[in-house]
């Protein structure tokens, strides 16, 4: 481990890629926004990193550690542009991919569109092998004859190959010899075997998370590595360190084996950040809302810890219809997705009627006042022309907005829907509001919550522009925006723990269940998870270890994951189960049986540098207000007259009455009339409803 004391945070988004510096000694952190380059994302963020080490005014040889989050293998998948995968499966499922659940998302769509496989059939290939449920063998594996079959893909082209057979998370047995054979054979060969992947039952999730993982593999082989040749040649000797869709961090190493756990790697980031944030402000239960370009994401915070689960959808043919993508079976912070960012492009609905996203401008041209070629309305084209946003500040003036390209794209717009540009600019605001409310409507009510429980807390660089009015939709009598809001995904990075979450069958009835083995399964593995921790560095004495289970009641075809009590026995998981059940579903079904399906561990470490404090540039407290500007409030109507705040100029235990502007280089904090906003002891702004 390198012994250079600060830590350097990468973020590449849709639009921006956000670089923070933090020092863990004094909490001191720089940041900066660089326009995300989608042709190389890798060049964007090299050229960030420069910037931001001039800005802070440090060597690259003091960077001791560096923290990435990348939607690159998300994209490959949405866009299809990963490596030509093969499929090697048991004799009898080589169509599991294209049958899939044999679900329809949409019952009476004529012309649906499922998922595509990531495999063409030519290219799915079977062995002669079979294991029953409980893992013992029925048919041996022939290996010959696989290795025939693998021979005739690699002739084809085939780079990277997924393993998937039947059952075999009750037995990797039929897997690990076959993939050794591959692997001497055909040493280029990139191989993914689903009982590393997801050693978890039905046939059909396993196989879509393997065949992705083999997917995005070669691509992560590839960006990783180049990635830190280009961190090395900058002359920063500090490890690579990869943020997983479960809110951790893992080592270089481990991030290239199973790239399939990054796919949520930015979005998790920023519930991080939410919940980090939340904690110093003494905050229980927080909604983390994150806004950037391209996306908006919400997540539910409870007791301080973001809310994960075991199983998401990735490259949806239809953005938020539930079973319109690819199954991926890994721990992943529980989000909710919104195609709504300052990016977003607002046209004319086929009805006549307002549409916002989810198309976005992306980096390449983005929004119109960027001046880069966009020509059409946006999210941000919309709070510059409500005067949400300084146009000669933005990213603290270091980067030029064109105003009349706003105005032009607004008249456009407004002549299109007959309304006045003011309207059809509240309209692009209001509209993209209410999606992202009516979304965590939605969520809160599926936990049985309700969201006057809630704070909401923003971050990203549109989160605080828009949290405010997002809060009063739903209710939130609470509005958060910690220091720094506008790069929080970077900084939740900085903060996180390794992490690594195991997964094992242990499909058993609940009654006469043997917890001694259930045990072993446990030390086994924690002890895979304490070797994969070691080599991130972090301070395992510190970890801690989370004993779950996924249960059902017999008959059930679903289950719900719950934490096991410390006294691993029958009556202590019954009540486990059944009070998780009951928090759920309100009731159990009397006198059915309960049955074990998997056994799961977490285990998480604090990193070393990760530090618990975060100090922004001060400005003399006495430069606070900068002045006035008109600002658009629904309540009132109409535009008034607003103070607009330095953020960097106020101090702890501040009052201010709303309505207010604070403005910091990286994001705009709006605030309504009424409001009562004061400055906590961590730098974060509270406002509550009047």
């Amino acid at each position: 481990m390198s012994t250079a004391p600060l830590s350097l945070g990468i973020d590449i988004g849709g639009t921006f890629t956000d670089l923070v510096i933090h020092d863990p000694r004094s909490g001191r952190a720089v940041i900066w926004k660089e326009s995300t380059t989608p042709d190389d994302p890798a060049r964007g963020a090299i050229d960030g990193t420069r910037k931001v080490l001039a800005k802070a005014g440090v060597g690259a040889g003091e960077i001791g550690r560096v923290v990435h989050a990348t939607t690159l293998f998300t994209n490959a998948l949405i866009e299809r542009k990963g490596a030509r995968t093969g499929l090697l499966t048991t004799a009898g499922f080589r169509d599991v991919l294209e049958i899939g659940r044999e679900r329809k998302y949409e019952l009476y769509d004529l012309f649906i569109e499922m998922p595509k496989p990531l495999v063409a059939r030519p290219w799915r290939r079977e062995a002669r092998e079979r294991l029953a449920p409980d893992g013992s063998v029925e048919i041996a594996i022939d290996t010959a004859a696989a290795l025939a079959e693998v021979a005739e893909l690699v002739e084809q082209g085939v780079e990277s190959l997924a393993v998937c057979f039947l059952h075999a998370y009750a037995n990797p047995a039929h897997e690990r010899a076959v993939g050794a054979a591959i692997a001497e054979r055909f040493q280029d060969l990139s191989i993914s075997l689903s009982s590393d992947i997801a050693p978890e039952i039905r046939e059909y999730l396993r196989a879509s998370t393997t065949v992705a993982n083999a997917y995005v593999r070669p691509l992560a082989e590839v960006y990783l590595e180049r990635l830190e040749q280009a961190l090395r040649a900058e002359g920063i000797p500090g490890g690579l360190f990869l943020m997983l869709s479960n809110g951790g961090l893992t080592h270089v190493s481990e991030a290239k084996r199973v790239p399939v756990q990054l796919l949520e790697s930015g979005p998790a980031a920023g519930a991080l950040a939410g919940a980090w944030f939340g904690r110093n402000a003494g905050l229980e239960r927080v909604l983390a809302f994150d806004m950037g370009g391209t996306t908006a994401k919400l997540a539910l915070v409870d007791g301080g810890e973001p809310l994960v689960a075991y199983g998401f959808e990735a490259a949806r043919e239809k953005r938020f219809l539930r079973g319109s993508g690819l199954p991926i079976q890994i721990a992943t912070v529980e989000l909710i997705e919104i195609g709504a960012g300052g990016g977003s492009i607002a046209q004319k609905s086929e009805l006549g009627t307002l549409k916002v996203g989810p198309e976005s401008s992306g980096a390449q041209p983005g929004p119109a006042c960027y001046g880069r070629g966009g020509s059409e309305a946006t999210v941000t084209d919309a709070d510059l022309a409500l005067g949400y946003l300084d146009a000669d500040f933005f990213l603290g003036g270091a980067m030029r907005i064109d105003r009349g390209a706003t105005s032009a794209a607004f008249a456009q717009l407004a002549k299109a829907l007959a309304v006045e540009p003011e309207r059809a600019a509240f309209g692009v605001h209001d509209v993209v509001n209410e999606n992202m409310a009516g979304a965590a409507r939605v969520a809160i009510a599926e936990r049985g919550r309700i969201p006057s429980e809630y704070a909401l807390l923003a971050t990203g660089g549109a989160g605080p522009v828009h949290a405010w009015h997002v809060a009063r939709k739903l209710g939130v009598k609470r509005v958060v925006c910690p220091p720094g809001a506008g790069a929080g995904s970077t900084i939740g990075m900085l903060m996180a723990p390794a992490r690594v979450d195991r997964v094992a069958s242990f499909n058993v009835p609940l009654a006469g269940a043997d917890f001694v083995a259930a045990r072993g399964v446990f030390d086994g593995l924690e002890k895979e998870s304490l070797d994969v921790l070691r080599l991130t560095g972090a301070e395992i004495e510190r970890r801690t270890v989370q004993h779950l289970a996924d249960m059902r009641y017999v008959g059930q075809g679903s289950e719900i994951t719950i934490a096991l009590p410390r006294s691993l026995d029958e009556a202590g998981v019954k009540a486990a189960f059944e009070a998780a059940y009951k928090a759920l579903f309100a009731r159990t079904p009397p006198g059915a049986a309960i049955q074990f399906v998997a056994l799961r561990l977490s285990v998480g470490a604090p990193m070393p540098g990760s530090g618990s404090e975060l100090i922004l540039p001060r400005h003399p407290a006495g430069t606070a207000l900068k002045g006035t500007r008109e600002v658009f409030f629904e309540e009132a109507r109409m535009s008034l007259p607003t103070k607009v705040f330095d953020r960097y100029a106020l101090s702890v235990g501040d009052t201010i009455t709303g309505p207010a502007v604070f403005e910091e280089d990286e994001s705009t904090f709006i605030v309504g009339p009424g409001a009562a906003i004061r400055v906590l002891s961590d730098g974060s702004l509270l406002a509550e409803v009047g």
